[in-house]
């Protein structure tokens, strides 16, 4: 029986549904990053599972959500490498769709040892993401929450409308504005969170200071808006704020590698919103999931664990 007859059968129940990117990250580890004309010698290497969705699935996953991805993958190297590193974190892989042209993205991320920062050098080639048609609407409205990001908009969107329009909610994790439909995507998400950085560009206050741009990014529509600044911490807005943004510092940390952090965030507030916690709860387990991530080597590979969680909270 294939992955789409089951799924007419018996619609699966997940508390987060998962469509975007899933990509194979190569980590190169440097001492400090290579000038131009240089050589530098990469002090330890290793591949590992990636991508915005890829990443925040395996967060919610290892936080305690039954968790599903939707998206597509091929029949390569690079998509059997995928699916493994998913299937081992226990998520579910029978609605993801499977095209011949399809594979994960490839990125290199070169990691400054010194200045305990990232380069990502990424490849798109056949990634597509979210599938136009696939899954049913029934197993979309039957999800949770829906984690999105801007790959595969027509699929995304699509998904998108069938879960708001049945009251679902959807957490967005979006770098760039690939075009329209953009703007109707970013209109219906009701838990938006992104970096400072894109905020910043999104909203039209490129100029204001943190908490006006989360601000100005908040509609009636939505049900949250976090802004996530790094090591400054995070701004959110929702109704119980009285649409006054309000800041959660950043926990302090010896950071080791930044890589996935806020994709681990995405993950870890969608499996709190899955499971009932309220905006200041969700914000401060999304912020120590991402914290304890930065201590750790590696992107999936660093992602804790609840019980990692809770005891570094307790």
């Amino acid at each position: 029986m294939s992955d789409h007859a089951m799924e007419k059968l018996s619609p699966p129940r997940f508390d987060v549904l998962g469509f975007g990117a899933v990509a194979v990250d190569e980590l190169l580890y440097v001492d400090a990053y290579p000038a131009p004309e240089s050589k530098v010698r990469v002090r330890h290497r290793q591949r590992q599972c990636g991508g915005l969705t890829g990443t925040a699935l395996v967060a919610a996953a290892r936080l305690g959500a039954r968790c599903a991805y939707a998206g597509v993958l091929g029949d390569d190297e690079l998509s059997a490498y995928a699916t493994a590193c998913l299937e081992r974190e226990g998520i579910d892989l029978r609605l993801r769709v499977r095209r011949p042209d399809a594979r994960p993205a490839q990125s290199t991320i070169i990691v400054d040892r010194a200045q305990k920062t990232r380069t990502v050098l990424a490849s798109l080639a056949g990634a597509i993401g979210a599938d136009p048609s696939l899954p049913g609407a029934d197993v979309i409205r039957s999800a949770s929450v829906l984690l999105v990001d801007h790959h595969g908009l027509e699929g995304t969107l699509r998904a998108v409308r069938i879960a708001r329009e049945h009251g679902g909610r959807v957490v967005a994790d979006f770098e760039r504005d690939p075009g329209p439909p953009f703007a109707e995507l970013v209109a219906r998400v009701d838990h938006l969170i992104v970096s400072e950085r894109f905020a910043r560009e999104l909203s039209g206050a490129p100029d204001s200071p943190v908490a006006g741009v989360a601000e100005a990014l908040w509609s009636p529509d939505r049900s949250a808006v976090v802004v996530t600044c790094g090591a400054a911490g995070c701004w959110y807005v929702a109704a119980a704020t009285g649409r006054g943004a309000r800041h959660f510092p950043a926990f302090a940390v010896d950071v080791v590698d930044t890589t996935g952090c806020g994709d681990v965030f995405h993950g870890a507030y969608a499996a709190a919103l899955a499971r009932g916690e309220d905006l200041p709860r969700r914000v401060a387990l999304a912020s120590a999931a991402a914290a304890l991530k930065a201590t750790r080597r590696g992107g999936q590979a660093g992602i804790p664990y609840r019980s990692d969680v809770d005891a570094f909270l307790a």
